[in-house]
């Protein structure tokens, strides 16, 4: 990997890593977080029926992004899938706020319509993670690649790590309200608005680059190119770096879909937007201050330490209790888990192959995405179901989290150990 020193990058570059990666990230909160919530407060409270849902759409995204990736590698084009999937996903995501068990009962018998209504909403987010994934795991990821550089991709990583915390933040802080109140239609028609607006923006924001690299030879061997074992031998760095994000993406994912839920019905803090947002924002600065000295440290020496943090975050939330302990083990947990995410990153988009930028974001799904989202989510929820807690509102009995959650999620994270450990090596070599 060059350390060559990068070109600037100018406002405009920068005005559209920002926008569409924030709000990339928003459609994402609501997708991996808020509709978990909305699930489990309106339809059903079942952890299988939220696994399931998880599992499913990682599915779907990850098909867009290999499609996807694979098309504008040939086309050599960005900007397109950009614009029109923003589009098209903000419009999905708006759809939402219209499906409810009442409107299911209304064409079912009222016995099958909790069931009807998990079926609909697992349809639709599985379509809104196949647009969402083409514009922006595919098509942007990919374009970010196009323009950025191996000296400047650590800054960038670390300003895009932060998007999905300063995300969070604006959604618990702008739009949490709303849900608390059970207007989930107006939250989703306002998320879905935003996500419409952007993707017109984008427009004009993202330009091609003049001379794009277009791949040669068929769409089927564009397609499964990464999957080829030759391909594998010859690209060890790329594939050990993919390894460790899956280890790190199947280790968030045994608790993420389940903390609000944890945060505010097992330690019952009701202030739980107030722990979010002081932990979000310290988390995102802590990312910002520490991304200059990702490229300097050199990215594969910078994880291990990164992994500690975070490692160390996940014991510290097993123990908290009350809100201002649980702020600072967040505050550790979360910013462990963006020093992470931004130098795994900026190595797999290093050891990308020229050329195949879309191809790899497919991959990445298929790595950090499609993996996690199937293995994380199904051993959180056997984890929920083994502890057997419950809590009782309105004399209905439901599961919920508990701390063991983290728990499982640092054993699962102890195993990243390995790829980084052989990353650390051939660079050594």
């Amino acid at each position: 990997m060059t350390t060559a020193v990068a070109p600037r990058l100018g406002p405009r570059l920068w005005t559209a890593l920002i926008v569409l990666g924030f709000v990339g990230q928003v459609a994402w909160t609501v997708e991996n977080m808020y509709l978990n919530v909305f699930v489990y407060d309106t339809i059903s409270d079942d952890p299988g029926a939220i696994a399931t849902m998880v599992a499913a759409s990682a599915l779907a995204a990850t098909l867009a992004t290999l499609l996807i990736g694979a098309v504008s590698d040939r086309t050599g084009r960005r900007r397109v899938f950009v614009s029109v999937g923003y589009v098209l996903w903000g419009l999905v995501t708006a759809a939402f706020g219209f499906v409810t068990v009442d409107a299911v009962a209304g064409v079912v018998s009222a016995a099958g319509a909790v069931l009807v209504a998990v079926v609909a909403v697992i349809a639709l987010d599985c379509l809104m993670s196949f647009l969402g994934a083409g514009a922006n795991d595919a098509a942007f990821q990919a374009w970010v690649t196009d323009v950025t550089h191996p000296g400047n991709r650590g800054r960038v990583e670390s300003v895009l790590a932060t998007m999905p915390l300063v995300s969070m933040l604006a959604v618990f802080g702008g739009f949490d309200a709303l849900t608390r109140a059970g207007n989930w239609r107006l939250f989703f028609l306002l998320i879905g608005a935003a996500i419409v607006m952007v993707g017109v923006a984008s427009w004009f924001l993202v330009r091609d680059r003049p001379t794009p690299a277009r791949q040669e030879g068929g769409y089927l061997s564009s397609l499964v190119h990464g999957l080829r074992p030759a391909v594998m031998r010859a690209n060890p760095g790329l594939y050990l770096a993919l390894a460790a994000w899956s280890i790190w993406g199947i280790s968030t994912q045994v608790f993420l879909p389940y903390l609000i839920i944890y945060v505010q019905r097992y330690l019952h803090i009701e202030g739980y937007a107030v722990v979010l947002a002081v932990v979000l924002t310290g988390a995102s600065a802590v990312s910002v201050v520490c991304g200059r000295y990702v490229d300097r440290i050199g990215k594969i020496r910078f994880l291990l330490p990164a992994v500690a943090v975070y490692g160390a975050g996940l014991l510290l939330m097993t123990v908290a209790r009350g809100m201002i302990p649980v702020i600072a083990a967040g505050l550790v947990m979360m910013s462990g888990f963006m020093l992470v995410l931004a130098p795994i990153g900026a190595i797999v988009r290093d050891y990308s192959p020229p050329g195949r930028a879309g191809h790899v974001q497919g991959l990445r799904m298929v790595f950090a995405i499609l993996i996690p989202m199937i293995v994380g989510p199904s051993l959180g929820a056997a984890v929920i179901k083994g502890a057997d807690e419950h809590y009782e509102e309105l004399g209905v009995l439901k599961q919920v989290p508990t701390p063991a959650v983290f728990l499982a999620a640092a054993a699962v994270l102890v195993l990243i150990v390995v790829p980084v450990l052989a990353l650390r090596r051939r660079e050594g070599r």
